[in-house]
């Protein structure tokens, strides 16, 4: 019969202490390897509290502090320049509510409206026809231009004297005669929504393209061949493959449309506070008019409320989510 030894105590003991000691080796071991790897962040680590943290703890700052019209820093204000009597939220000049409906507006139909077109033109670029490189070249060209020059055309395009688009309108029959487009709140606007589309496609129609062209062809014909319909392969095999692609061009098009100004300062040709205000331009008003501690305020504002946007479009859409 063979019989088992059990270990003193001492020993015991010991034994446990070893053990403890190599569970503590690994995280010491970690904690190294992470402060070898600090002077190869640096630079980066650098660049972001320079670029990043540092432009915004100063806006925060800043937002804090009372102004005269000369820009000459009088002290702490408090919440005057956020809800005081000439505030950012609360000046009685500018139709705030009216301010957030054009902004969440703006960012939404823009960028969906820039999705869905860029998912049909990507769908139809990623065919093989004859010219494909040549259409592929002039999609791309409104990204190639200026956005300031791209604005520019349109706002005298339009003009309601000497503006080709407004001629056309008017030899086609369309219009009975020309309209002021940039001259009308409302109508500026949208004439705004449809340039930055028109910007926008370029990059969201490549972004899907690329997407598009990494799809497996051997599963589209395999599910061709169990008898699914061009419908069912797009939706259920080629559409969910497009979720990391589509998020990304989806992304990058709010945090671009959002701060979209030259679109907006050029198009929306109205004095004042007008009806066509959003965030963004309101804050270059507010920088005029108010100064640079009511600016500042509003843009903490903007820079949270376009937070808000992010993560409502990450919350629904999931785009990390796992495709069964």
């Amino acid at each position: 019969m063979t019989s088992t030894k059990t270990p003193t105590l001492p020993a015991a003991k010991s034994g446990l202490e070893g053990e403890r000691k190599r569970k503590n080796i690994k995280p010491q071991r970690q904690h190294l390897e992470s402060l070898a790897a600090l002077p190869w962040l640096a630079p980066t680590l650098i660049l972001i509290l320079g670029v990043v943290v540092y432009p915004t703890v100063l806006l925060v700052y800043y937002s804090f502090i009372k102004f005269n019209r000369y820009g000459v820093d009088k002290g702490f204000t408090g919440w005057d320049n956020y809800i005081g009597k000439g505030g950012a939220l609360t000046y009685p000049g500018a139709d705030i509510p009216r301010v957030l409906v054009n902004t969440v507006v703006w960012v939404i139909v823009v960028v969906i409206v820039t999705v869905v077109l860029s998912l049909i033109l990507a769908q139809f670029l990623n065919k093989n026809f004859r010219g494909r490189k040549l259409v592929r070249l002039f999609v791309i060209l409104p990204w190639a231009c200026s956005v300031v020059m791209t604005s520019t055309v349109f706002r005298y395009g339009l003009d309601n004297e000497f503006g080709v688009f407004n001629r056309f309108l008017v030899d086609s029959g369309i219009l009975e005669q020309t309209y002021a487009f940039t001259k009308h709140p409302v109508s500026a606007f949208w004439v705004a929504v449809f340039v930055a589309v028109y910007v926008s496609l370029p990059f969201t129609t490549y972004t899907i393209l690329a997407g598009l062209q990494s799809v497996p062809r051997d599963i589209l014909e395999a599910s061709a061949i169990d008898g699914a319909t061009s419908f069912q392969r797009y939706w259920l095999i080629v559409f969910p493959l497009l979720r990391g692609a589509v998020a990304t061009a989806s992304l990058i098009n709010v945090i671009n449309v959002f701060n979209s100004l030259p679109i907006l300062k050029i198009l929306v040709d109205i004095p004042g506070y007008h009806a066509a205000h959003t965030t963004t331009t309101l804050i270059f008003q507010y920088k005029a008019q108010l100064g640079p501690g009511v600016s500042s305020a509003l843009s903490v504002i903007n820079f949270l409320f376009c937070l808000v946007i992010i993560a409502i479009y990450l919350a629904a859409v999931k785009p990390t989510k796992e495709i069964d």
